[in-house]
């Protein structure tokens, strides 16, 4: 059985997963509307991984005996700027949902959950990958300069990024 601090907690991050998920639509959508089709894709495959996060958390969740509750999921913005400001964006973001993860981590090695804290090595390590691949690519886009031809290519570069 989980805690009702650990089963609150996972709650709260299936909520920002969802959101993150969200996010990336919504990002993904502007861009689709902008002709960057690839920054688009690259975008929606994130939208996809976000939600199989959520998922995990809800299937542990309901394995440990929990009670998943849905909570509302607040609007994303409408408009995301240029590619160079969207990946910032997305990195920040990125690093926000690390902070909660490790918070999440603190909490189950507070309450000695052991279950959760061996399950959210998972998350960790995939938080360290979403960071990299993010600053990875503001750092290439800030050799881009606006509306060039290597921001086509970036595009076409993002637009063959592998569903996982």
């Amino acid at each position: 059985m989980i805690s009702s601090k650990m089963q609150t907690a996972i709650n709260d991050q299936i909520q920002a997963e969802f959101y993150s998920a969200y996010m990336y639509l919504a990002m993904s959508v502007y861009f689709s509307g902008q002709n960057l089709d690839g920054i688009a894709h690259w975008l929606k495959v994130q939208y996809e991984e976000e939600n199989e996060h959520a998922h995990k958390l809800i299937d542990f969740l309901l394995e440990r005996g929990g009670t998943v509750e849905l909570k509302a999921i607040q609007a994303p913005d409408k408009k995301y700027g240029s590619a160079l400001q969207t990946f910032e964006k997305v990195l920040a973001h990125e690093k926000l949902v690390t902070s909660l993860i490790h918070k999440l981590y603190e909490l189950a090695i507070k309450e000695k959950d052991y279950a959760s804290q061996v399950f959210l090595q998972w998350f960790i390590s995939e938080q360290v990958e979403e960071e990299a691949n993010a600053d990875a690519i503001v750092e290439q886009m800030k050799r881009i300069p606006e509306n060039s031809a290597a921001l086509f290519y970036f595009d076409k570069k993002l637009g063959k990024r592998e569903e996982d």
